[in-house]
Formats: structure tokens, C-alpha cells, sequence
């Protein structure tokens, strides 16, 4: 994993991409907040190395996850369960935390190809070429994260008391919206916005900024 930070200041802010995400895709969840953002690259993503054999668990990603010192998370998808994780070993980690389509909770997901993500890739014609190539680094991602799940039980993530802002997505078959809603409602203190589209980080930009703007000023 490496790590690129942008601004400066506080607050620190960590941010975990999706599986497959472009550079400028991995950015987007950080584009407006304060302070500092540090932007992850995992394994087999961009610049970063390609990924060693096993890597691709939740518990891992997870551990990758909190070699970086911060005072709020946003994850998508793959990284928001590897936050999930975090939380559930960690409670207090950070201060606030926003999950963006998550895929998996306790109960596992199903399997998926490269071929049906890249099928599903909307977008700009560059966009989707450069999503396209980034797949095809994740082979081995494909094969062990279906039947893994982010926490074994939901239960154990009572103990976290901090806010926790969920974001899912109506109509995206990868992201199931009911996830979404479990997920939120595993916390204490989260809360859930439900965009009707399936593919909010490219239809609701503009909004997704202004939501994770105004949840993180608390």
C-alpha cells in the first residue's frame, strides 16, 4: 500500500478506494474536505506494487489500513469494509467515519468475474478504458473475496459510539442497498443516505462532496 497526501493540517483524513478504482476515482471521496487527506493505494492499484499472494482479506487491508494515523475514514466499497473491520477491532480509531457503498457485512457476498465489473463501468470513454486496465491487475482479488465478509458478527460493532455517515446506492447489483441499510444500522450513531442511482459517484458528485463536507464539519 501507498499513501499520497493532499492539503494540509488538521483534520486528517484517511481514505480508502474500491476495488478496480482509477487514481482520479480514488480521489473523489476526498475533493472538498479540510485539512489533510491521505489517499491509500492498494496493492495491485496505480503506481503501487501488484498485491502478494494471499493479500486480498478484509483483516489485512484492514491492518494496511491502520498504519495511518488519523482523525476521520471514508472508505468505498472494498475499503469501506476494510474499515468496517477496523471499527469492529478498534472502536474509538477515529472520530467520524463515512462508508460509501459497502458490499459486504456479516453475510458474505456473492461471487463476481472482472468481466461483469467491467461490464458494468459507466462513464466517460477514458474513464472506462483506464477502469477497464486496472481490472486486469485484480485476478487474484476476484478468486478470495467472494465469501469473505467485513465483521463475522454485526453485533460487535455496538461499541462503536462515533458517527458513522453510510452512503449506498439504489439499483447497483455489486452494492445491494440492503447492506447499506444493515450496515447503518450496526452503529449506534449511524445514518444512512440512500441515492437513487446505481452509480452515485458519477451521477451525484456534486452532492456526495457537499453530504461528506457537512457530515465531517459535524
Amino acid at each position: 500500500m501507498i499513501t499520497q497526501s493532499y492539503g494540509s493540517g488538521s483534520p486528517v483524513t484517511l481514505v480508502a478506494h474500491g476495488l478496480g478504482a482509477t487514481a482520479g476515482e480514488a480521489r473523489i471521496p476526498a475533493s472538498g474536505l479540510p485539512g489533510t487527506r491521505v489517499v491509500v493505494t492498494l496493492p495491485s492499484h496505480g503506481s503501487a506494487p501488484d498485491a502478494p499472494p494471499g493479500y486480498w482479506d478484509y483483516g489485512r487491508i484492514a491492518a494496511d489500513l491502520s498504519t495511518v494515523s488519523a482523525d476521520h475514514a471514508v472508505g468505498v466499497s472494498l475499503g469501506a469494509g476494510a474499515l468496517v473491520r477496523l471499527l469492529s477491532l478498534e472502536p474509538d480509531r477515529f472520530q467520524q467515519v463515512a462508508l460509501l457503498l459497502p458490499a459486504v457485512l456479516d453475510q458474505p457476498r456473492a461471487a463476481f468475474t472482472l468481466q461483469q465489473l467491467s461490464d458494468l463501468t459507466v462513464g466517460p470513454p477514458a474513464y472506462v478504458a483506464e477502469r477497464r486496465a486496472a481490472l486486469s491487475r485484480l485476478s487474484a482479488a476476484a478468486e478470495q473475496l467472494p465469501g469473505q465478509v467485513a465483521v463475522a458478527d454485526a453485533s460487535v460493532l455496538a461499541a462503536v459510539s462515533i458517527p458513522v455517515l453510510v452512503i449506498g446506492a439504489v439499483g447497483d447489483p455489486l452494492h445491494p442497498e440492503d447492506v447499506a441499510k444493515e450496515t447503518a444500522a450496526a452503529f449506534p450513531n449511524g445514518s444512512l443516505w440512500l441515492v437513487d442511482s446505481p452509480s452515485p459517484m458519477i451521477t451525484h458528485r456534486a452532492e456526495l462532496r457537499r453530504r461528506l463536507v457537512e457530515f465531517f464539519a459535524g
